[in-house]
């Protein structure tokens, strides 16, 4: 079964999966998924990673 993107309004493909946590920090009550992780498509994906720059950033930073 091929997944599709579970944000609210969206019927993508879906072609990553992140935490459920970060995407509900990210898109906030437009998850529309339950469980552990949530799917994405392409175009939320690039939304996801703007959103989320900064803190990737400062992420690295720190384990060095």
């Amino acid at each position: 079964m091929e997944e599709t993107c579970q944000i609210s309004g969206c019927n993508e493909k879906a072609v990553k999966s992140i935490s459920r946590k970060k995407a509900v920090e990210v898109f906030g009550g437009r998850v529309k998924a339950e469980g552990r992780r949530v799917h994405i498509c392409k175009k939320h994906y690039k939304e996801f990673k703007k959103a989320t720059k900064k803190e990737r950033e400062l992420e690295r930073l720190t384990w060095r």
